[in-house]
C-alpha cells in the first residue's frame, strides 16, 4: 500500500489528462533508496481508463549491455520482434528506416544507432498515440541501456503532436543518474521527488503490517530509526510482525535495534553497482562506527579532498547517511549491509587501520579500544596499554563491564612478563569484583603466583571482595592462609604491613562464620582485645567489626557491649565507595541487632559521590529497626536497583526481612520466586527462604506447614551456633503458631527459651518482644508482662515493636481509660511506621473507625513537611534545621498522626491536597 504519495499520483493522472487531450507530458520521480519510487511507479499504472494504453520497461543493472532491451519492453507488445537492420529497404519515410513489424536488433550494443532508427522508432511510437493514448511507464532510468536511453532522450524532445505521458524512475546517488542523457529527460520533464513518510504515515504502515494501532513510543522509535523511508519501515515491521511482536512501548526498543537480513541483502546489491571510491568511503565510515571524523574516513579511504566528497555526496543522494556534517549511516543496517559486501579479513583489516587511525589522531583510549575489540588480534605494541586506559575510563564512567571486556583483551595482546601481567590480572580483578566474584578470585589467584613480593600478594588477594552472607570458597581461604603465612614471616607487624595482617585476619575469621568452633575463636578474639580495643586503622576496624559479626551471631556478647563498639567503629570510619568492598558494614547489621540506631544514619562521603547500594541497604536496616516499614522498604527497593554482585544478596535478604515485617505477599512470592534461580546456597539465604516460605505459608492458613519449616530453620541456625533472634525470628514466629494450633506447652517453652534468650542478649526491643510473646500464652504474666514490654520497649528505637505491644495491650485490658489510652497511642504509631494493618485492628479495638482528630499542625512540624515535599532525607533535614534527627523523626510522626497518614508517601500526597489549607496546615 501507498501512504502519503496522494500529491504524486495526482499528477500522474493529470499528465494522462493532458496526454488525452494531445498534451505530452514527461515525469521524473527521484528519490533515494527505498523511498517509494517504484511501487509509486506500479500504482500509477494500475487501474488505466479504458482508452488508455500502458507500456512498461523495467531496467536491471546486469541488462545495462544488452542493446535496445528498454525499446523492446516498451515496443513489443505492439510489434512483432524480428530483427531490424538499419539498412533493409522500403518505401521511404519512417517505413524505410523501421519496416512493419520490426524493431533494432535485441543485444547488438556496437550497432550504430543512427538518427534514422530513432526517428523509426519515434514514429512508431506516433502512430500508436495517434489511434490511443500511451502512458509509458520505465522503472529505475539509471540503469537502462545506452542505445535506449539516446532514443528516450531524442523522443523527449520530439513529443509535440503525441498523445503521450512519459513516467520514469531515477535513484539518486547512482552513477549513471549524473549521464548527460539523463539530463536531457530530466530538463525535458517535471521532476518529482516523494518525500519521507511522516509520523502518521508510519502509524499507517505499523498498522497495515501488525494489525492494530501504534503506542505512541513504538510509533516514535520506528520513525526516528527508519527516518521516513517506507523501504526500511517495510523491512523493520516485516520481521516484528515474523517475530510476533505488537507496537507496544515495551518493544520500542526492538524496533530501534532490528536490522533485517532481507533489507541488509537489498542494500548489499544496491552498493555493489557503486563506483570503488563510494565503497570505499562507506566501508570507512562502517569501520570507524561512532568514531569517524571526516578527514579520518578520507585517510582511511586513500582519496583526495575531490574524490572523497564526491563519494560522500554520493552516499548522501542514495540516502544512506544520516543528516549531520560528521559522515554517520542513518540506519545500523546499512552498516552491515557494507561489511557484507567485504571479506572476514578485509574487515579485519579496515577495523584495524580505523582502530591506527584513531590512535595516532590522539583520539581517546575508549574510543580505539571499542574498534580494537571487533578485530580478532592486532599485535600492535600499543594495543595493551590503549585498553589498560580505556578499562579506567568505563571504571571511573561505572562501566565495570566494559572495562573487564577491555582488560581480557589486553591480557590476550599483552606479551609482557610475570609482574606486568600480574599487574594486568590484578585491574581485571578490580573491575570484576561487583559483577563476577568467581572470575574475579580466579584471576587474583593467579596473579598472585606471579608476584614476587609477599606484600603485593596479601594486598591482591584482599581485593576480593568478602562475602557477606556465605562462606568463602575453600580455595579463598587456602589463598588467605598462604599470603598470611607469607606475611608473617617476611613483614614486620607495624606501618602498612601490620594494616594488611589485620585485614587479612578479618578476612579469615569471617570467612568461618558459618563454623561454631569458628565462631567461638572469633568471640575469644574479640575479647582478648578488651574493652577499648584498638581503632585507629582501618584495618583494626574491619578486624573489629568482623569479630563483633561473631559475638552478634552467636549472642556470646551482650547488645550493649556490641552496640558501644560498633558506634566507636562508625564514628571513625567514612562512608566510602571502598567501605563496601570490606566486612565494615556488618558495623550497621550489629546495631540493627542491638536495637542501637539511635541518631545512626550512612549517608555518602559527599553529595558529589554517586549513590551506592550498600549506603541505601543499611539505612533500609536502620529504618527497619525502627519500625518505619515504609521508608525501610523504599530504601531496599533503591538498593536492589542499584546492587552489582556484592550487594545483591546482601539486598535480597533485607528485602525480605522488609516484606516479612510488613507482610507484604507479593514481594514475598517475588523473592521466594527469585531465590531459587538467584540465590546462593548458604546459610542466611537458605534460612532467610525458609523464613519467607512460612511467612506465606501463614498467611494462607497453612500454620502447620509454616511449624514445620521454622523449626527446621531453628535446627539448622542452632547447629551454626548462630542463636540471634532478632536477625532470624523463627522462635517469635514459632511461639504464635504453636499458641494458634493449640499447642500450649511447646508454645511455652520456646517462649521460655525466647525470654531467657532476650534477657541475656538485653536489646530493648528483643527483650519487649519477648515479653508480649509470654503475655500471650496462658500463665505468661499477662497485663504486667505487657505493661514491662511496653516500658522496656519505650527505651528502644523500635516504635513498630512498642505499637504492637500497646495494642496488645489495649486489647487485654478490655475497656477503661488506660484501654483508650494505649490503643489511641498504637492509632498513632501504627500510622506513623506505615503498618495499615495494625492501625485498623487498633481502631477497631478502640472503637473508632475514623483516623485520629486532626489537628493544626506546628511551625517545626510544617518546616519539616516543607522539607520532605523538596526530597530531603530526615539526615538532611536535620542539618537544615540545625536539630537531631530523632528530633525530625518525633515531629514526623506527629504530622503522620494528625493528618492520618501511613508515611512519607501519604504525607506527601496530603500536603499536596491540602496546599494553602488553613484547617491542616495553618498556624494554631
Amino acid at each position: 500500500m501507498l501512504y502519503e504519495r496522494e500529491s504524486e499520483l495526482a499528477r500522474i493522472d493529470a499528465a494522462v489528462r493532458q496526454a488525452q487531450a494531445g498534451r505530452p507530458s514527461v515525469l521524473l520521480l527521484t528519490g533515494p533508496l527505498g523511498i517509494g519510487r517504484s511501487t509509486l511507479l506500479q500504482e500509477a499504472g494500475a487501474s488505466p481508463p479504458g482508452n488508455l494504453r500502458v507500456l512498461r520497461a523495467n531496467a536491471a543493472p546486469m541488462e545495462q549491455d544488452f542493446a535496445f532491451g528498454i525499446v523492446h519492453q516498451l515496443l513489443g507488445p505492439l510489434l512483432g520482434d524480428a530483427p531490424f537492420a538499419p539498412g533493409d529497404h522500403g518505401t521511404g519515410g519512417a517505413a524505410q528506416a523501421v519496416p512493419a513489424g520490426g524493431l533494432p536488433t535485441l543485444g547488438d550494443h556496437d550497432a550504430p544507432v543512427s538518427e534514422a532508427v530513432l526517428h523509426g522508432l519515434r514514429s512508431l511510437l506516433a502512430d500508436v498515440c495517434a489511434t490511443t493514448p500511451v502512458l509509458i511507464l520505465i522503472d529505475d532510468l539509471q540503469w537502462v541501456d545506452l542505445p535506449s536511453l539516446r532514443w528516450l532522450a531524442y523522443l523527449v524532445r520530439r513529443t509535440h503532436g503525441m498523445r503521450l505521458a512519459l513516467v520514469c524512475t531515477l535513484r539518486d546517488g547512482d552513477p549513471r543518474a549524473q549521464h548527460p542523457l539523463v539530463g536531457d529527460l530530466a530538463d525535458a520533464g517535471e521532476v518529482l521527488r516523494p518525500a519521507p513518510l511522516s509520523l502518521d504515515g508510519t502509524r499507517a504502515m505499523i498498522r497495515h503490517h501488525l494489525g492494530e494501532p501504534a503506542e505512541d513510543r513504538y510509533a516514535q522509535a520506528c520513525h526516528d530509526t527508519c527516518a521516513g523511508n517506507p523501504l526500511f519501515l517495510r523491512s523493520v515491521l516485516r520481521e516484528q510482525a515474523l517475530d510476533g511482536h505488537r507496537p507496544t512501548a515495551d518493544q520500542a526498543d526492538r524496533a530501534r535495534t532490528s536490522r533485517p537480513a532481507q533489507l541488509r541483502d537489498r542494500l548489499a546489491g544496491c552498493l555493489h553497482t557503486q563506483p570503488g571510491p563510494v565503497r570505499d568511503v562507506a566501508a570507512a565510515i562502517a569501520a570507524f562506527g561512532d568514531h569517524g571524523e571526516p578527514d579520518l574516513i578520507q585517510r582511511h579511504a586513500r582519496l583526495d579532498t575531490i574524490s572523497y566528497q564526491r563519494a560522500l555526496r554520493a552516499l548522501r543522494l542514495l540516502g544512506l547517511l544520516a543528516p549531520h556534517d560528521t559522515p554517520r549511516f542513518f540506519h545500523r543496517v546499512v552498516g552491515d549491509a557494507v561489511e557484507s559486501t567485504l571479506t572476514i579479513a578485509e574487515c579485519e583489516r579496515s577495523r584495524d587501520a580505523a582502530a591506527e587511525i584513531l590512535h595516532q589522531a590522539g583520539r581517546p583510549a575508549e574510543h580505539v579500544a571499542e574498534l580494537l575489540m571487533t578485530v580478532t588480534a592486532t599485535h600492535r605494541p600499543w594495543a595493551s596499554g590503549v585498553l589498560r586506559t580505556a578499562a579506567e575510563a568505563a571504571l571511573r564512567c561505572g562501566a565495570p563491564d566494559a572495562a573487564a571486556r577491555y582488560l581480557r583483551r589486553a591480557l590476550l595482546e599483552s606479551s609482557v612478563g610475570d609482574s606486568e601481567r600480574a599487574r594486568l590480572l590484578i585491574d581485571l580483578a578490580k573491575a570484576e569484583r561487583g559483577i563476577d566474584p568467581v572470575a574475579c578470585e580466579r584471576h587474583i589467584s593467579q596473579a598472585v603466583r606471579l608476584l614476587s613480593s609477599a606484600t603485593d600478594r596479601a594486598v591482591a588477594t584482599l581485593l576480593v571482595p568478602p562475602s557477606f552472607l556465605g562462606e568463602a570458597t575453600s580455595s579463598m581461604v587456602d589463598l588467605l592462609r598462604e599470603v598470611s603465612e607469607d606475611l608473617e614471616t617476611t613483614a614486620p607487624h607495624q606501618g602498612s604491613p601490620r594494616e594488611i595482617a589485620l585485614r587479612l585476619e578479618a578476612r579469615l575469621w569471617h570467612a568461618g562464620h558459618e563454623n561454631p568452633a569458628e565462631l567461638t575463636g572469633a568471640v575469644a578474639r574479640l575479647r582478648s582485645l578488651g574493652t577499648t580495643p584498638p581503632l585507629e586503622s582501618s584495618g583494626a576496624r574491619e578486624l573489629a567489626a568482623v569479630l563483633i559479626n561473631a559475638g552478634v551471631l552467636s549472642s556470646a556478647l551482650p547488645a550493649p557491649d556490641i552496640a558501644a563498639l560498633a558506634e566507636q567503629i562508625l564514628e571513625r570510619e567514612p562512608v566510602t565507595s571502598a567501605r563496601a568492598r570490606t566486612a565494615l558494614p556488618l558495623v550497621v547489621l550489629a546495631l540493627y541487632a542491638a536495637d542501637a540506631v539511635e541518631g545512626i544514619n550512612v549517608s555518602c562521603e559527599s553529595h558529589t559521590d554517586p549513590p551506592h547500594a550498600g549506603v541505601h541497604a543499611e539505612n533500609a536496616l536502620l529504618q527497619l529497626a525502627r519500625g518505619y516499614l515504609t521508608q525501610a522498604h523504599e530504601l531496599a527497593d533503591r538498593a536492589a536497583a542499584l546492587a552489582d554482585a556484592d550487594w545483591r544478596e546482601p539486598t535480597a535478604v533485607i528485602r525480605a526481612a522488609v516484606a516479612m515485617e510488613s507482610g507484604n505477599v507479593q514481594l514475598i512470592e517475588r523473592l521466594l520466586k527469585d531465590s531459587g534461580k538467584r540465590w546462593p546456597a548458604n546459610l542466611a539465604t537458605t534460612v532467610m527462604r525458609q523464613l519467607l516460605g512460612a511467612s506465606l505459608d501463614t498467611r494462607r492458613g497453612h500454620d502447620a506447614d509454616a511449624l514445620k519449616s521454622l523449626l527446621a530453620c531453628g535446627r539448622q541456625l542452632e547447629a551454626a551456633g548462630w542463636r540471634n533472634s532478632v536477625l532470624f525470628p523463627w522462635r517469635p514466629r514459632a511461639i504464635v503458631l504453636h499458641h494458634r494450633l493449640g499447642e500450649a506447652r511447646p508454645a511455652m517453652a520456646l517462649a521460655d527459651e525466647e525470654l531467657a534468650w532476650a534477657r541475656r542478649w538485653a536489646a530493648p526491643a528483643a527483650l519487649g518482644r519477648a515479653l508480649r510473646l509470654n503475655a500471650l500464652l496462658p500463665g505468661g504474666g499477662g497485663v504486667p508482662a505487657l505493661r514491662e514490654s511496653a516500658e522496656v520497649l519505650r527505651a528502644s528505637s523500635n516504635t513498630l515493636e512498642l505499637s504492637r505491644t500497646l495494642l496488645q495491650l489495649g486489647r487485654t485490658l478490655e475497656g477503661g481509660k488506660e484501654a483508650q489510652t494505649v490503643l489511641r497511642e498504637a492509632v498513632d504509631l501504627t500510622t506513623a511506621c506505615g503498618a495499615p494493618w495494625l492501625t485498623e485492628r487498633a481502631r477497631a479495638a478502640l472503637g473508632a473507625a475514623a483516623p485520629s482528630q486532626e489537628t493544626p499542625l506546628t511551625r517545626g512540624e510544617r518546616q519539616v513537611v516543607s522539607s520532605v515535599r523538596r526530597g530531603l532525607t530526615n539526615q538532611e533535614i536535620a542539618e537544615e534545621l540545625g536539630v537531631s534527627t530523632r528530633a525530625v523523626e518525633k515531629r514526623l510522626t506527629s504530622c503522620y498522626r494528625k493528618l492520618g497518614v501511613a508515611g512519607r508517601r501519604e504525607l506527601l500526597e496530603r500536603a499536596e491536597r491540602a496546599q494553602g489549607d488553613c484547617v491542616a496546615l495553618s498556624t494554631p
